[in-house]
């Protein structure tokens, strides 16, 4: 049986991929139809050749594309990937495409240098506000922010290969080319905080992904999910146990999720907020932002909980007391002012005490341990004390924190004080003994894998 799909976007006539079981060299195979294409307004025969190639090299990308909001404006490959011939990303091997004269379009004639990377820099052509907001984001940031404070990369214990497949896989790479092509130990990569050979820090399709670059996409919680999960930050399993969560669960195939940017609405087109919704969308007269450091109050992640301003690695450039206000009139567009203020006072509450009975006396007793000599601060993670002081507070005390601010009391309270408790008193006992006995820790010589560079890039650390 064999099906059509037939879309008019804005000026192209697209029929959609069908599919037939044919016969080759007696064994069967499902392979696409060649697709109809007609052009109804002006598109260079460049760009004309870009889809007529993908199309059928590719029919997924252009199936994508073909059902995206770009296709409908007339916006092509080309009008994405288009470079200048001495940019650095500039693909070598495409231009060989041009050389086979193979097929119609693979002639010198429609020769054109591109580039597989499609950079913040490129989508700041249409989209500059989204561009600068997301620059000063801690996500387009994440990648110095990590050289900064992180010891799995500074004390270098983890190996180049485990980085670019856990940290750099969100965190983002340093791109970076090898015999004039992009070097596979830098791409493919799609990280948040990814430095692009042009200059610009991360990359517009970890959210909004290619070639489809959906609104719909990236306002859902799954999008964020891919990076914000697991023991040290699960704010995609946070989510699903909050009241928020289940109503999306109960209700998110009613929502309007391809409102116009700048129009998504609560209680017009969604009943129950995601993460979008209340960290980027705009309601009521707070304005919408690709700038994730906004509308917060407090550094949820970091070690002792502080203000955003006060984060000595990427101090936000906002007032928390703004954002935080921001923030209310975004949750009082479902809940009541008191309802609201309160939760905040609880919230509040939470981290004083994170704060004050775990984290300070932890850090303060680390601090002698090392102080004594009976730690070891040439290196991090070998001591079995920095492990079970770093999951208290990268782990446990994240968790406790976390869940209090997005209304999940399990991960508040099991996942949190409750393992901060029982991470806290091994802890405390083990350190006394050592200090009561003087003995000092155990150390793993052989730490596996613990290869990694520990030179801050220069790329990022530009004097």
């Amino acid at each position: 049986m064999k099906k059509k799909l037939s879309a008019l976007l804005a000026g192209v006539f697209i029929t959609g991929i069908s599919t037939s079981t044919v016969l080759c060299s007696d064994v069967q195979m499902n392979i696409p139809k060649s697709k109809e294409f007609r052009i109804e307004r002006s598109m260079s025969p460049e760009a004309m050749a870009c889809i007529e190639c993908h199309k059928k090299q590719q029919p997924g990308i252009f199936s994508d594309w073909a059902a995206s909001r770009h296709a409908a404006a007339n916006i092509t490959c080309y009008d994405c990937h288009a470079a200048e011939a001495h940019d650095p990303d500039v693909s070598q091997s495409h231009f060989k495409e041009y050389e086979k004269n193979d097929t119609k379009y693979g002639q010198k004639k429609y020769m054109v240098p591109v580039s597989a990377v499609v950079t913040p820099k490129d989508c700041s052509r249409c989209h500059p506000d989204e561009a600068m907001q997301y620059s000063k984001s801690k996500h387009a940031n994440t990648l110095e922010i990590i050289w900064k404070i992180d010891p799995w990369l500074n004390d270098g214990m983890n190996s180049e290969f485990e980085r670019i497949n856990g940290c750099y896989h969100c965190h983002g790479t340093i791109l970076s080319l090898k015999d004039k092509e992009l070097d596979p130990a830098t791409w493919p990569n799609v990280g948040v905080g990814r430095l692009n050979l042009d200059g610009s820090k991360g990359s517009c399709t970890s959210c909004h992904t290619r070639h489809r670059f959906s609104v719909m996409e990236a306002r859902k919680p799954q999008a964020c999910g891919q990076c914000h999960l697991g023991p040290d930050h699960p704010q995609i399993e946070i989510f699903t146990e909050s009241k928020h969560g289940d109503i999306y669960d109960a209700f998110g195939d009613e929502y309007n999720w391809t409102a116009a940017p700048g129009n998504w609405s609560p209680g017009v087109d969604f009943r129950g907020p995601t993460c979008a919704s209340c960290h980027m969308s705009g309601a009521g007269s707070v304005m919408t932002s690709h700038d994730v450091t906004e509308r917060l109050s407090w550094e949820l992640q970091a070690p002792l909980t502080i203000r955003p301003e006060d984060f000595k690695a990427f101090p936000a450039q906002t007032n928390w007391q703004e954002e935080r206000t921001k923030m209310q009139e975004i949750c009082m567009q479902c809940h009541g002012k008191r309802w609201t203020e309160s939760h905040y006072s609880q919230m509040d509450q939470t981290i004083k005490e994170y704060n004050e009975v775990y984290f300070i006396p932890a850090k303060a007793k680390l601090d002698e341990l090392y102080t004594k000599g009976l730690l070891d601060k040439t290196r991090f993670f070998d001591e079995p004390l920095e492990v079970e002081y770093y999951e208290l507070w990268h782990h446990e005390g994240r968790r406790a924190r976390m869940g209090a601010a997005m209304m999940a009391p399990d991960y508040s309270w099991w996942h949190g004080f409750y393992e901060c408790k029982n991470r806290f008193n091994a802890f405390m006992e083990e350190a006394n003994h050592l200090i009561e006995t003087g003995e000092k820790s155990y150390k793993a010589e052989n730490y596996p894998n613990a290869t990694g560079n520990k030179t801050k890039p220069p790329e990022l650390f530009k004097q």
